[in-house]
């Protein structure tokens, strides 16, 4: 099988990366994606099988996708023709399905794989299914956004879609001793230098061995510690984009981590999206939105310290300023939690869409005019700060509509009190409605 030197019109002795060299020539070869490609998994059972169906492989940057697809050809005995979303047309599409129809008819089948499919706009997308569907190609699109939102859903049900994992620690160091065999020689790096440098790499398999042949070519026989090691390679950024799938997976991740009060956690995620780059007020937001929603009246604080944060943040600024972002995270992670008023503003909601246009009752409407006076507007309205209690037990929803209840208080934080107040409250409604039924009766 042929690599991607060959593949680009180069000689076989032609200098070589050294990720291009430790590229694995059969399945079992790849790293850190066991559970597709061992002998239950997805990909495992199609090689073995030799039937290959068209798939969409999801994961980070050089998790192997590139190499997992051209390997698969060759267990289907297919032949393998590979282009890039960014670079290609639709010119280039039309060569290659014409270039898999001849070979069809002369009974060889063809897997075309599409790196960075979701770049491709939807008409693009939609070109590809006749010939899916009629079996010309086989399809293999790699992407490393959420194919739910990148990939027409008309393509995406003829496709299988297949998460692949970051590399975790085991896969990197793997790749770390695979590159030191065949350069013949150990990393000059110490201990805490090497578990830097798979921090670095942040799970991306081609950028770590990217980063060995550097050191290989710059370090000479000097061991870095992780000081050093610093200052010889670019730290690599977090692989997160604002606008992309790794934005709502984080902000998801705090959101969960307050709710179920795990301070340490949430001042994590938070960490990750601030050093990635996310704009702080977009944080703070998001925390002013989980004052009210999640705690809500369990802890009226809340969302003082949430908009202190946003006050805060505004007068100082970066760096400074995201320490109030920092405690703001903590006080709303220890705090009691309730989303009764969330699901009270719901209710009533549904209630008032349901209800349409029903009055209020007459008694507290009030009465400028003489004709509304003899309509009963306003007529035995009790004023509450007249009654002993400062409650009167009134009803105020419509007479067509029976008492609704809509707020339903936790036992937990401020909302114990408040649940004392609104059971005294409502024995002095029903107080009420059997004296007026009383005097009714009379």
């Amino acid at each position: 099988m042929s690599n991607l030197f060959e593949t680009a019109g180069l000689e076989e002795e032609a200098p070589r990366p050294l990720a291009d060299r430790l590229r694995p020539k059969s399945l079992d070869e790849v790293v850190g994606q066991d559970h597709l490609l061992g002998p239950s998994g997805a990909l495992g059972r199609m090689a073995q099988l030799g039937r290959i169906t068209s798939l969409i492989l999801w994961g980070p940057p050089g998790t192997g996708k590139t190499t997992i697809a051209r390997l698969l050809a060759g267990h289907g005995d297919l032949a393998f023709e590979q282009i890039s979303a960014i670079f290609s047309g639709v010119a280039d599409l039309k060569k290659v399905f014409e270039a898999a129809k001849a070979r069809r008819m002369s009974g060889r089948g063809t897997l075309l794989f599409v790196d960075e499919i979701h770049r491709f706009n939807r008409s693009q997308q939609d070109g590809f299914l006749p010939y899916v569907e009629n079996g010309t190609i086989i399809l293999i699109g790699a992407t490393t956004e959420n194919p739910s939102f990148e990939i027409n859903s008309a393509l995406l049900s003829r496709m299988q879609v297949l998460v692949l994992n970051r590399h975790d620690d085991a896969a990197l160091e793997e790749l770390m001793a695979r590159a030191e065999a065949e350069i013949g020689k150990a990393l000059p790096l110490a201990d805490d230098a090497r578990t830097a440098l798979k921090a670095m790499a942040d799970g991306d398999g081609r950028f770590l061995l990217n980063c060995v042949e550097t050191l290989y070519d710059l370090a000479g026989d000097e061991t870095l510690d992780a000081a050093a090691l610093a200052q010889l390679l670019q730290k690599r950024a977090p692989s997160y984009d604002k606008d992309r799938d790794g934005h709502y997976n984080l902000i998801s991740a705090l959101h969960k981590s307050l709710r179920g009060s795990d301070a340490d956690a949430a001042l994590y995620w938070t960490a990750r999206m601030l050093t990635a780059g996310e704009d702080p007020m977009y944080v703070i937001r998001r925390l002013v939105r989980f004052a009210s929603e999640d705690i809500g009246m369990a802890d009226p604080e809340a969302i003082h310290q949430a908009l202190a944060a946003k006050d805060t943040y505004e007068f100082l600024g970066s760096p400074e300023g995201e320490l109030q972002i920092a405690q703001a995270v903590i006080y709303l992670a220890t705090a009691p939690k309730s989303n009764a008023a969330y699901m009270a503003e719901k209710a009533a909601k549904r209630s008032a869409k349901a209800t349409g246009s029903l009055m209020p009752p007459a008694h507290i409407l009030n009465a400028p005019t003489k004709m509304m006076k003899d309509l009963g507007y306003g007529d035995g309205y009790a004023y509450d700060h007249d009654v002993e209690g400062g409650i009167s037990g009134q009803n105020y929803f419509p007479d067509e509509l029976d008492r609704q209840g809509f707020y339903k208080p936790v036992a937990r934080g401020f909302e114990r009190d408040i649940q004392k107040r609104l059971d005294y409250f409502a024995r002095i409604r029903r107080e009420y409605a059997e004296k007026s039924a009383a005097r009714k009766a009379e």
